[in-house]
C-alpha cells in the first residue's frame, strides 16, 4: 500500500504539473469579435514573418509598409516616428553584416492612437517590436507580439469606446540596442501622456506567456492583473518570483526604457520551444499558436482593464503573488509572510508534540533531519552542474553566439538529464544514504566535481558543494534514524531558509514559504491522524499534501529551468528539497529498490545530456560574442 500512495500520489502531481504548463486551444477566425483570436492573429504572423526583416533590410520596409496599412485599416491614424540609431546598435548591425546606412542611421517606429473619449485621461501603451535578429523571420520574436497587438486593439474597438485613449507602439532596433524605445520615450509629443505600459515579447517560440515584469511598487497592477487574468484563456501564469529573478538579470527589453522612467505596466513573454530564439527555424509555421492566444488574450485583458479603469495603477508597495497551476492568482503583503512563517512555526512545533508522544522522536533526529535536507542541497549543484557541463559550456564560456543558440537548442536534453540527477538524489535520500555506500556516493561526487570544473570552470559553488556533499555522507549519523526525524527536519531547514529569505528578499521568498506552510500543516494533520506513520489512512494528508504541492513545485521547476536552468542548474537542487517536503513521510521502507532507481536515474541523467552533444552538433567556431 505505501508503494502505491507513493508512485500514486507522485504521478498525480507530476500529470497535474504537466497538464498546467499546456497552452490554450487557439481561437478560430469565427471567435466573437470582442475577444482574441490566434488564428486571426496569425494571419499578420505570416505576413510580417515571411522572412526575416533586421533595420535596414528590403523586407523590413515591406513590413513596415504593412504595418502602417494595417494600423490604418483599424483607424489608427498612424505616423512614423525616426531617430538616430546608438553607437551600440550601429556595432551591432556591422557584426550583423548589415548596413546602418541602409536605413539612414535610424531607427524608425510606427506610432498609432485609438482616442479615449476622456482626452485628458492618462494614455495605457500597447507596445511590441516589429525588427527580426538578423537571419531569422522572427514569428515569435516579435511578429506573434506585434499581431497580438493588432489583434487585442481589433477586440477592443469592438468591446465599444473606453474613456482612456490607447496608444499602439510598434518599436524597431529591439534587436540593437532598444533604440525605439529609447526614442518614443524621449523624443514623442505622446511620452508624457503614458501612464500605463503593456509589452509583448518572446525568447523562444512557443509555451504558456508569462507576465514577468512589472514597474515599480506593483501592488495596484497586480490587483488590476489578477482580476483581468480570469478572462484571460489559459488564465494567469504570474509570479513575484520571476519578477525577483529577472530584475537581477542583466537582460533587457523594450519595457526597461519606460519602467525606469518610473511608469507602471505589465511584461508579458513565452519561452518555450528556445531553439527557435533568434533561428531560421522561427518561421510561423513552426510558432506554437497556442501561446499565441495565451499572451494576446492575457494581453488583451489587461489592456482592455487598464483604459477602462477609473484610475490607472500607481506605484506604491510591492506585493507577493503567484499563480497557482493557472487556475487563480494569490496575493499577499509582503509582512503576511511572517505572520505565514508563524503559523508554520505552530503547526510544525504541533507536529513534533504528536510524534514525540507517539513515537519518542528527538531534537537530535530533527536536527539530522535537517542535515539531511543540506546534503540534498549540496548534492544537487553538484549534480546539476555535473550533469550539464555533460551538454556543453556554461553561456559565459560560449566562444560565439553561435555556441549560444547550439546552447539554447539543447535546452530540453539539459532540462531532462537535470532533472533525472535531482530524481535519483531524492530517491537516494529516500533510500537512505548508507543503501547506496559511503565510499561509492563520495566518488560519485568527485566525479560530478571534476566534471564540472573541467567542462565548466573553476566554481567555488560547486567546489564548495562537492566539499559538504562528502561530508555529510562520509558521517554515517548525519542521517535521521525515523521517518518523523525526517520529515521534520526537512520542514525546519525550509522554515529557516524561509525566515532568511523573508528578511533578504520577502518578493522571492514565496518559494519557500507556500510549500513549507503546506507540509508543515500536512505534518500536523498527519500527527493527529495517526502519528506512528503506518496505516494508510495516517498518510492521507501527506498525500493530497503532494498532490496540491507537488504539482506547483513541479510545474514551476519546468519555468524555472527554462529561465535561468542553461546556467543555474543547481536551482532545481532547491526544488528538489522542496518536493521532498511532501513525499518523505510516504517512503517505502524498501532501500534496495530506490537505491537502485537512484543509480538508475543518475546514468541515465548522464546519457540524455550527452546525447545532446550529438543531436544538436556544436557550429564551427566564430569570431564574436554571444548576443
Amino acid at each position: 500500500m505505501r508503494w502505491a500512495l507513493f508512485l500514486g500520489s507522485l504521478a498525480v502531481a507530476l500529470l497535474i504539473g504537466v497538464w498546467a504548463l499546456q497552452v490554450p486551444a487557439p481561437r478560430g477566425t469565427g471567435t466573437p469579435a470582442v475577444d482574441f483570436s490566434a488564428a486571426r492573429a496569425m494571419t499578420d504572423v505570416r505576413a510580417i514573418a515571411a522572412r526575416p526583416h533586421p533595420v535596414g533590410s528590403a523586407d523590413h520596409a515591406r513590413v513596415q509598409h504593412y504595418l502602417f496599412g494595417r494600423m490604418t485599416a483599424l483607424g489608427l491614424n498612424p505616423a512614423l516616428q525616426a531617430g538616430a540609431l546608438s553607437p551600440e546598435a550601429v556595432e551591432r548591425l556591422n557584426r550583423w553584416g548589415g548596413d546602418p546606412a541602409a536605413a539612414g542611421n535610424q531607427a524608425v517606429n510606427i506610432v498609432g492612437v485609438l482616442p479615449g473619449r476622456n482626452p485628458t485621461a492618462a494614455a495605457v501603451l500597447m507596445m511590441a517590436h516589429y525588427d527580426s535578429a538578423w537571419d531569422s523571420p522572427g514569428a515569435a520574436d516579435d511578429s506573434a507580439g506585434v499581431a497580438a497587438v493588432l489583434e487585442a486593439v481589433r477586440a477592443i474597438k469592438a468591446r465599444g469606446p473606453a474613456d482612456r485613449t490607447l496608444v499602439a507602439l510598434f518599436t524597431d532596433g529591439e534587436e540593437l540596442n532598444l533604440d525605439g524605445a529609447r526614442i518614443f520615450f524621449s523624443e514623442h509629443p505622446l511620452r508624457d501622456r503614458i501612464g500605463s505600459v503593456v509589452n509583448l515579447e518572446a525568447r523562444g517560440g512557443g509555451g504558456r506567456a508569462f507576465m514577468f515584469e512589472t514597474g515599480r511598487g506593483n501592488a495596484e497592477t497586480i490587483d488590476l492583473f489578477s482580476r483581468a487574468a480570469r478572462r484571460a484563456d489559459g488564465g494567469p501564469s504570474s509570479s513575484s518570483l520571476s519578477i525577483f529573478v529577472y530584475e537581477n538579470m542583466p537582460n533587457g527589453t523594450d519595457f526597461t526604457i519606460p519602467k525606469n522612467r518610473d511608469i507602471g505596466g505589465v511584461n508579458f513573454a513565452f519561452i518555450g520551444r528556445p531553439s527557435q530564439y533568434h533561428s531560421p527555424t522561427s518561421t510561423p509555421d513552426n510558432l506554437d499558436p497556442g501561446a499565441v492566444q495565451h499572451i494576446g488574450s492575457q494581453a488583451l485583458e489587461a489592456t482592455d482593464a487598464l483604459v477602462r479603469a477609473d484610475a490607472l495603477p500607481v506605484a506604491g508597495r510591492n506585493v507577493v503573488y503567484g499563480d497557482y497551476l493557472g487556475l487563480f492568482t494569490l496575493v499577499h503583503s509582503l509582512d503576511l509572510g511572517w505572520t505565514l512563517l508563524a503559523i508554520t512555526a505552530v503547526l510544525g512545533a504541533f507536529a513534533a508534540w504528536g510524534a514525540r508522544h507517539a513515537t519518542r522522536l528527538t531534537a537530535a533526529d530533527v536536527g539530522r533531519g535537517m542535515l539531511s535536507g543540506l546534503w540534498v542541497l549540496a548534492m544537487g549543484v553538484v549534480f546539476a552542474h555535473g550533469v550539464r557541463v555533460l551538454a556543453g559550456p556554461l553561456t559565459a564560456r560560449a566562444e560565439s553566439s553561435d555556441v549560444y543558440y547550439t546552447l539554447l537548442r539543447r535546452l530540453p536534453w539539459m532540462e531532462a538529464g537535470v532533472g533525472l540527477a535531482m530524481a535519483s538524489i531524492a530517491l537516494a535520500l529516500l533510500a537512505g544514504r548508507q543503501a547506496l555506500g559511503p565510499k561509492l556516493l563520495a566518488g560519485v561526487v568527485v566525479g560530478a566535481v571534476a566534471a564540472s570544473l573541467v567542462l565548466g570552470g573553476f566554481d567555488p559553488v560547486v567546489l564548495g558543494a562537492g566539499a559538504i556533499a562528502i561530508a555529510l555522507t562520509a558521517w554515517p549519523q548525519s542521517a535521521p534514524k525515523t521517518v518523523w526525524g525526517g520529515w521534520l527536519g526537512l520542514i525546519a531547514l525550509v522554515f529557516v531558509f524561509g525566515c532568511a529569505a523573508q528578511g533578504a528578499a520577502p518578493e522571492a521568498a514565496l518559494i519557500l514559504i507556500w510549500p513549507g506552510l503546506l507540509a508543515a500543516a500536512a505534518a500536523a494533520a498527519c500527527a493527529l491522524v495517526g502519528a506512528l506513520l503506518e496505516s494508510p489512512r495516517s498518510l492521507i494528508p501527506a498525500v493530497v499534501a503532494t498532490v496540491i504541492g507537488g504539482a506547483w513545485i513541479l510545474n514551476l521547476s519546468h519555468q524555472v529551468f527554462l529561465g535561468v536552468g542553461m546556467d543555474l542548474p543547481g536551482v532545481l537542487s532547491l526544488m528538489t528539497l522542496l518536493i521532498l517536503l511532501f513525499l518523505a513521510p510516504l517512503a517505502p521502507r524498501a532501500s534496495g529498490t530506490l537505491a537502485a532507481a537512484a543509480a538508475a536515474c543518475l546514468i541515465l541523467a548522464c546519457g540524455l545530456s550527452l546525447t545532446a552533444r550529438f543531436a544538436e552538433p556544436a557550429p564551427p567556431p566564430a569570431a564574436d560574442g554571444p548576443t
